[in-house]
């Protein structure tokens, strides 16, 4: 009866690990998080930038079989600067529609496991504003451009239909800052739930 009972659950626990991994799925949900965005001063530059905190929202897919899986996202994000020169400071604020296509995989079985993915992401400015200090603050303004290209990798945690992401994000697109040039990266750190699965 023992042998009987390990057997059946051997052979339970690798069905459903081999579905959770081969069988092809889809899932839709929403998420929400913040940001942390920072600067990276091109060479010559003379600047310093703080990190500030952002953050953002909106709705992701996910399509997976074969153990690997393409999740497009398209999020409203908050992406902050504090940026520090001689002349002066600068505080740049710019909201933008931001949309990651990323390919990745997953370790796990039965709602519970771990994944990594990356991939491209595209943004699309929506709101830029800027508040200016010291004698020479626009001389110094960030031009921010309207589409950003960035390139995200990170890994996650699912629980069920809860997933908690941290991902890093590093600006490709660069920035024109006074006479010289800048990248804006950033760390999100993120909650989605999922509101369906097929």
């Amino acid at each position: 009866m023992k042998k009987l009972l390990l057997t059946l659950t051997i052979i339970t626990a690798t069905i459903g690990f081999a579905s959770a991994q081969i069988l092809p799925s889809f899932q839709f949900g929403v998420k929400g998080g913040f940001n942390l965005s920072s600067l990276q001063p091109t060479a010559g530059s003379t600047f310093s930038a703080n990190n500030q905190a952002g953050y953002l929202g909106g709705i992701w897919a996910r399509f997976g079989a074969l153990g690997f899986n393409f999740q497009p996202e398209m999020y409203l994000t908050s992406k902050d600067v504090d940026v520090t020169t001689n002349g002066g400071e600068t505080t740049a604020k710019f909201t933008s529609v931001d949309v990651p296509l990323l390919i990745g995989g997953k370790i796990g079985a039965f709602g519970i496991g771990g994944r990594f993915y990356t991939g491209p992401l595209l943004s699309f400015a929506v709101d830029k504003s800027q508040s200016f200090s010291g004698a020479v603050g626009k001389a110094f303004s960030l031009d921010y451009q309207d589409q950003n290209f960035a390139w995200q990798f990170g890994g996650g945690i699912d629980i069920k239909k809860i997933s908690i992401d941290l991902r890093y994000e590093a600006g490709i697109t660069k920035q024109n800052y006074g006479a010289g040039q800048t990248r804006v990266n950033l760390f999100n750190l993120t909650l989605a739930y999922s509101l369906f699965k097929i």
